[in-house]
């Protein structure tokens, strides 16, 4: 399913003028509030009109303007999850659920209401009411309510943004299994690296109303400056569990190449897994130290250096066709004399990994 998208609108002084496609799996609009991740999932949901514009659904004309086509949003058959869960409270958890089902075509009402619910992990809430659950267990129900309408295509507006870190940690694997277990193409508008770096397939980077860049989740989160968070920066990076060593909680993933110890992964050897390694978790040295506490060093050749305004530089390390990025001073590069194409070791603290 592919979702073509083209729109420029105005609101107020802030103009929103973006295009980007997107197929199956979970595309993420990424960037600061105000970058108009909102005002663009709004026009895809037919919650707003676009002044210039096309939103497209397999070629299927949903807005047009230039045709005077505008498809309302109750017709586009497209699930929607707030920041809120926005459940009605009146209701019990079962009857929330039922009610999105409501929208769904008599044709298209598939019977999937017990796998939804096995999905989310809600089985036990359905008795009670919103008031009685947590904001994680609220978030779920919403989900699964959008689900049990039979949407064609899902739109996630920072739906964990609300949520406290404990309950964001509750509900990411849960996003996890709805976007491997599901057919059901996705979009996710955040401005958290770790939510996008874990749950997104392509990321489309807003910034000021316009769209800045297109690619792959790893391709926009391991490229220098290409991150809106300096802070958070780093790179995405998957392998595989190759070994579990459960005496010191730790799991070693295969990459490309090289191999990384993990902390507290909970994952049986095959399983495919992302790993984020914040790029001011990487130091860089030109020998291979010893002596360290740090478990990871992993050889590689200088590709990018990027300095930045603020005395630091991005420096792109190609381990082996994984890109690591690290974030180190600008007297560092001198003291090292880094330049692209120099052999480096990229040392990564193990308790610093994402998994």
């Amino acid at each position: 399913m592919t979702l073509t998208v083209d729109a420029r609108h105005r609101l107020g002084a802030f103009r929103l003028d973006g295009a980007f496609s997107s197929e199956n799996g979970v595309t993420a609009l990424f960037g600061r509030s105000g970058s108009g991740k909102t005002s663009m999932i709004r026009i895809i949901a037919g919650l707003t009109r676009p002044e210039e514009g096309r939103v497209l659904l397999d070629g299927e004309p949903l807005t047009d303007t230039a045709k005077g086509i505008f498809v309302p949003r109750h017709r586009r058959r497209f699930g929607y999850v707030f920041q809120e869960a926005r459940l009605f409270p009146h209701l019990s958890v079962r009857s929330n659920l039922t009610y999105g089902r409501w929208f769904a075509p008599k044709a298209g009402r598939a019977d999937n209401f017990d796998r939804i619910i096995d999905m989310l992990g809600i089985e036990p809430l359905l008795t009670r009411a919103p008031a009685k659950l947590s904001g994680g267990e609220r978030q779920r129900v919403a989900i699964g309510r959008a689900l049990l309408s039979s949407p064609r295509l899902l739109l996630m507006d920072e739906p964990l943004a609300a949520l406290d870190e404990a309950r964001k940690a509750e509900i990411l694997p849960y996003l996890e299994r709805l976007r491997d277990e599901t057919q059901i193409p996705i979009v996710y508008v955040s401005h958290s690296i770790a939510e996008v770096a874990r749950l997104a397939n392509q990321v489309v980077v807003m910034r000021d109303g316009r769209v800045e860049a297109i690619g792959s989740a790893a391709d926009i989160l391991s490229r220098p400056s290409g991150s809106e968070g300096r802070r958070e920066a780093g790179a995405l990076l998957e392998g595989t569990v190759t070994g579990v060593d459960p005496k010191h909680q730790l799991a070693t993933v295969a990459l490309k190449t090289a191999e990384l110890q993990l902390p507290g992964v909970a994952a049986e050897p095959g399983k495919r897994v992302r790993i984020l390694i914040p790029a001011r978790d990487v130091m860089l040295a030109t020998v291979k130290p010893e002596g360290l506490s740090a478990l990871n060093i992993i050889d590689g050749t200088i590709r990018e250096l990027a300095p930045a305004d603020d005395g630091t530089v991005e420096v792109q390390v190609d381990c082996g066709g994984d890109v690591i990025l690290s974030r180190i001073t600008a007297l560092s590069v001198e003291k090292l004399a880094l330049a692209p194409g120099k052999a480096v070791f990229a040392v990564i603290k193990t308790v610093a990994l994402q998994p």
